[in-house]
């Protein structure tokens, strides 16, 4: 029999917390246990996990608050069973997920990472909608070439792997609040062997409505160039991503150049730390201009809606009013 250990770092959970560890303990397949990482919780979480009375449960706690970053890298010092999956506080598992993984574990014993399909649902539990349909079987080639074309959703919840393979890794990758760590993680777990996921959904991921607020323009950004260098060094070292990033990278950029742009528009200057859509255009475009050839690099001024981002910044007068437009209209102008 596989033994598996669920990884729960938590902040503050609130009743999140309480109804993904329900979640968990109330899993058909038995044999795990749950290792969770709690954060110097001051909402009254940690004080509810120790009424919890299950053999299955171990808590770490931290007297001090940690990054979000040094929190998850807690787990390569965890004494783990053979395989691992981590979760975010505040999403939930379906009681057949552990049992799925099992299915997946003995028909594919030579896969390095395994997956389900899933909902996304909203703060209140609703559902917003199913994934994107995940492909049964993936090489990491396939996978990158997937996400770069976004026809995939991933995120931090739901992979299964082993142990042994996470900690040769060292671990999630600290990007800042961890922001598309999990695009290097999983494309890196593939190349050791390759993916497989199951047709059923098993878990639930929660959107909350302030999602896109929550991680400050500055380690966006940040998290983001460090993707760009994530993919230059796949690029040199590993000539089979060459076509693929050279095929699907530019437009990927651009969406999230642009994407970044608007973020950095729609925040206050004082702000901002200094940051300024001129910035981070300059910024963006260095490092893409390192991934391609010149004369093949996006050019990203030529994109209408970042001209657009780069006018109305570069003029004290339009910054204000676009503020003051965006607090009366906050769907997207452009």
């Amino acid at each position: 029999m596989q033994k598996f250990s669920i990884i729960l770092p938590v902040k503050n959970g609130g009743d999140y917390v309480k109804e993904c560890v329900y979640s968990i303990l109330n899993q058909t397949y038995k044999d795990f246990n749950v290792l969770v990482l709690d954060n110097n919780s001051n909402d009254g979480t940690k004080e509810w996990l120790y009424t919890l009375i299950d053999d299955r449960i171990q808590i770490f706690t931290s007297n001090t608050s940690l990054s979000i970053e040094e929190n998850w890298n807690r787990i390569l010092a965890l004494k783990k069973n053979e395989f691992i999956t981590l979760i975010g506080h505040d999403d939930i598992l379906h009681s057949d997920y552990l049992q799925e993984m099992v299915n997946l574990i003995n028909q594919y014993p030579d896969a390095s990472l395994y997956q389900t399909q899933f909902n996304y649902i909203n703060s209140y539990g609703e559902l917003i909608r199913p994934c994107k349909q995940i492909p049964h079987k993936l090489s990491s080639l396939e996978l990158m070439s997937l996400i770069l074309k976004r026809e995939i959703d991933i995120n931090g919840t739901g992979y299964m792997m082993r142990s042994f393979h996470y900690d040769e890794l060292n671990g999630i990758p600290s990007y800042p609040n961890l922001l598309f760590a999990d695009f290097e993680l999983w494309v890196n777990m593939t190349q050791f062997s390759y993916m497989v996921t199951s047709p059923k959904a098993c878990f639930s991921y929660r959107i909350h409505q302030s999602m896109t607020t929550v991680s400050s323009d500055q380690k966006f950004q940040d998290a983001f160039i460090r993707l760009l260098k994530y993919l230059l060094e796949k690029k040199t070292t590993h000539l089979e991503f060459k076509s693929v990033i050279n095929l699907y990278l530019p437009d990927f950029i651009m969406v999230y150049a642009k994407s970044i742009s608007h973020r950095i528009l729609r925040t206050p200057l004082s702000k901002r730390n200094k940051v300024t859509v001129e910035h981070w255009v300059e910024k963006c475009q260095n490092i893409t201009n390192e991934l391609f050839e010149k004369k093949k690099a996006p050019i990203l001024r030529d994109d209408w809606s970042i001209k657009i981002s780069l006018w109305i910044d570069g003029s004290v007068i339009l910054r204000n009013l676009f503020l003051l437009y965006k607090k009366v209209f906050p769907k997207p102008l452009f």
